[in-house]
């Protein structure tokens, strides 16, 4: 029989929420040794997700966007928004402010296959699982599908 997320999900993973300040949030990822965390709201429901990726601009920094002068006018060769976006992200006091919206997920009926397919598409390292109201009920991380993989050679 085929595996679904919830036979290898890591379940109750650890929230914060969009007001949680961003110290706070970095010392759970290192504490925990976890790469991202869910973001809910009060109700619990799923708003976005805060990943070291989106962490590292309050360590790197933002460099400003390329432009030419040409006539008096400044003519940009990156998208200023894009700008924008990352000072906003380096600048951040709460998670709120830095995390990724729109996170991709998944439900824990779906074929774990079809959940790791997705992982490769979209290049990244953890789908949230969450119910029919949004509600975060597990985390689904390469390692936790390298463990399932594992298991089956032990049957």
């Amino acid at each position: 029989m085929a595996k679904t997320v919830a036979d290898v999900m890591s379940r109750d993973p650890i929230t914060v929420k969009p007001q949680t300040p961003i110290k706070e949030a970095i010392k759970i990822l290192a504490e925990q040794r976890i790469s991202g965390l869910p973001v809910v709201d009060d109700a619990g429901s799923l708003v976005g997700v805060i990943s070291e990726t989106d962490l590292l601009w309050q360590e790197t920094g933002v460099e400003p966007p390329l432009y030419i002068m040409f006539l008096d006018s400044v003519i940009f060769l990156e998208n200023p928004a894009r700008h924008e976006q990352e000072l906003h992200k380096a600048l951040g006091q709460t998670v709120g402010e830095v995390m990724s919206t729109n996170p991709v997920t998944v439900k824990s009926d779906q074929p774990l296959r079809k959940a790791a397919k997705l992982m490769q598409e979209k290049s990244i390292r953890r789908l949230t699982v969450t119910d029919e109201q949004a509600q975060v009920i597990g985390i689904l991380t390469p390692g936790d599908i390298m463990r399932a993989m594992a298991a089956e050679f032990n049957e």
